[in-house]
Parts: structure tokens; C-alpha cells; sequence
């Protein structure tokens, strides 16, 4: 019982610190301004592809990705002992601190990102060809809706399930879904938003132009700072 507590506590704190390595709240800190009262007010990569530009936004994600996989791998290898279905169930332990790290860091007053590529880390971290296979369903989702938010809300009902049926890993699956509650309860904002038509459109991605004269912002989106959607 004692290791099995010490697992637990350990991973979760792994996960924990290095979710709390919010890339995008870092950067926007040294441009002079708080991502978090920007854009769409959300402390993630998406946010900073809306107010910075896909570059800088673009890879963070992938940091926020890599910061995940990293936790799992590395609870994995401390406590390589506890496995569930093939899968490493410290890892997933890690991966989903990893998410609350990034979703509550403790020197943000709590309020970070929402997750979802955090969310993704984890799912690479088992699997590769099931991240790739899973990335571009989100993506496929995102551009039929026209909505990034409903492809994590998709996620979070998908990837716990499929990685209990793929692997007969139940245990982890059901870790996972912690981080799928997480996600859910982050994205509701979203649902409100796209309900009074506040939302910003995943076609804001490459048609700055259109979005920012539906809400009213000049010069191409640039002005997008000087507000909050």
C-alpha cells in the first residue's frame, strides 16, 4: 500500500510541475501584457495563435505536448512496476497531473490553459500511431464544425474509451477520464460563447480577415489585443 501511495503521490507530483510550465502566460509576460486578458482569455496555445500568430502558437502546442509525454515517460521510469493493458499506469498518473499543471498552475492564481494538448501528450506517450490517427480526427472534427472547441470535447469522450478497449486497460482509462472531465468542464465557456455567436471560428486560422470584421477589429485581426472576444 505504501509504494502504491508513493506512486500515486509521486507521479501526480511529476505531472504536476512540469504542467505548470505555461509557455504561453511566460512568453506573453515578456511581450508586456497577460494572455489571459486577450483574445480569448485563455492561457494555451490557441490563444496565442488568435493574439501572437500560428508560429509561436504552433509551437507551443507542441511544447505543451512534449511536456506531458515527458511526465509519462519519466513517472513511467521511476515506478516501472505498476502497468495496466501494456500501459504504465504512473504514466497516465503523470499525464493527467501534466493537464492539471497546465489547467490550475499554483503561481497563476490557478488559472491556466485548458488543456487539450496536454491532453494529447498523453495519448502519444501510449500510443504514436494512435495520437497521429486521433490528431487528425480532431482536426477533421474542428474543420467540419468550424469550432476547435468541439474537437477536445470529442477527445474527451473518444480517448478514454479507446484506450480501454484497444488495450483491455480499464484502470487507465479511467485516469484518463479525469483529464476528460477537466477538459469538458474548461471548454463550457466555448458552448456560451458559440450560443450568442462570440465564438471565434477555426477558419480565423488562415481568414484572420473575416473574423476580425465580425467582431469589429481592424487591420486584419492585429487590433485583436486591444480586446477580449
Amino acid at each position: 500500500m505504501k509504494i502504491l501511495i508513493n506512486m500515486v503521490i509521486g507521479s501526480l507530483l511529476i505531472g504536476y510541475f512540469l504542467g505548470c510550465i505555461n509557455l504561453s502566460y511566460i512568453i506573453s509576460k515578456f511581450r508586456g501584457f497577460d494572455i489571459r486578458h486577450v483574445g480569448s482569455g485563455n492561457a494555451g496555445a490557441s490563444n496565442v495563435v488568435i493574439v501572437i500568430g500560428r508560429k509561436i502558437g504552433l509551437t507551443i502546442a507542441v511544447l505543451d505536448i512534449l511536456k506531458s509525454f515527458l511526465a509519462f515517460r519519466l513517472a513511467g521510469a521511476i515506478f516501472p512496476d505498476m502497468m495496466s493493458g501494456g500501459i504504465s499506469v504512473a504514466g497516465v498518473i503523470a499525464g493527467v497531473g501534466a493537464v492539471i499543471g497546465h489547467v490550475f498552475p499554483f503561481y497563476m492564481g490557478f488559472k491556466g490553459g485548458k488543456g487539450l494538448a496536454c491532453f494529447g501528450g498523453i495519448v502519444l506517450a501510449i500510443n504514436y500511431l494512435l495520437f497521429i490517427v486521433l490528431f487528425v480526427a480532431a482536426f477533421l472534427i474542428a474543420m467540419v464544425t468550424d469550432y476547435i472547441c468541439f474537437a477536445p470535447i470529442t477527445m474527451a469522450f473518444i480517448v478514454p474509451v479507446t484506450v480501454g478497449v484497444m488495450y483491455n486497460a480499464w484502470i487507465p482509462a479511467a485516469i484518463i477520464f479525469i483529464s476528460s472531465l477537466i477538459l469538458l468542464y474548461k471548454h463550457r465557456e466555448n458552448i456560451a460563447r458559440i450560443r450568442t455567436g462570440e465564438e471565434l471560428r477555426f477558419h480565423f486560422l488562415w481568414r484572420r480577415k473575416d473574423e476580425s470584421e465580425r467582431f469589429g477589429i481592424k487591420d486584419d485581426g492585429k487590433e485583436i489585443l486591444e480586446r477580449k472576444i
